[in-house]
């Protein structure tokens, strides 16, 4: 039995129209006529689809065409066994993590708490280097400007400037503290 005649024996089995089929699976109803009449073979995606739709169909029959379309039809030994298995699987789920943390009386134990750096609203804490600041060839240090040249640049205001900072194209950087 070919894989399109199975998909016909199911669209019999579900006792839908192949349009109505193709709705319930969510496929084009066009591609179930052309499935149907041999023109084209299904795509796994629309074997997976059957599948999910009814899943009573064994993998097997569906996609082979071997053993038993229902999984109802097989022998009593063999649904017994598969019907364990799920329960064993069901019954054991995996921890999540949060589980985790309420039943790991140790969580957290090793790890320090780091107090951030107290910094103004508006500046960003910035580590100091162990090292000695990169010389920068091209660049001219700047000389101390005097208070009044500072007001001058900024309109007498009531802050005095802490740092300035100078961003270079080549992702370098320098910083004056006046």
């Amino acid at each position: 039995m070919s894989l399109n005649e199975r998909i016909s024996k199911i669209i019999e089995y579900s006792n839908l129209t192949p349009s109505e089929f193709a709705d319930e699976i969510d496929v084009q109803r066009s591609s179930i006529s052309h499935i149907t009449s041999g023109r084209n073979k299904p795509s796994l995606e629309f074997i997976i689809k059957i599948k999910s739709r009814f899943p009573e169909l064994l993998w097997d029959w569906l996609v082979t065409g071997e053993g038993e379309m229902l999984k109802s039809q097989l022998p009593e030994t063999e649904t017994y066994e598969e019907h364990t298995e799920e329960e064993k699987i069901k019954t054991t789920p995996l921890p999540d993590l949060f589980t985790m943390m309420n039943e790991d009386d140790e969580f957290g134990s090793d790890e320090t708490e780091v107090e951030a750096p107290k910094s103004s609203s508006g500046e960003s804490f910035i580590p100091a280097q162990d090292k000695a600041p990169e010389k920068i060839p091209d660049s001219q240090r700047l000389e101390n400007p005097g208070d009044q040249i500072l007001g001058q640049l900024f309109g007498n205001q009531q802050s005095k400037i802490k740092r300035i900072v100078l961003f270079y194209e080549n992702g370098k950087f320098e910083s004056f503290e006046p």
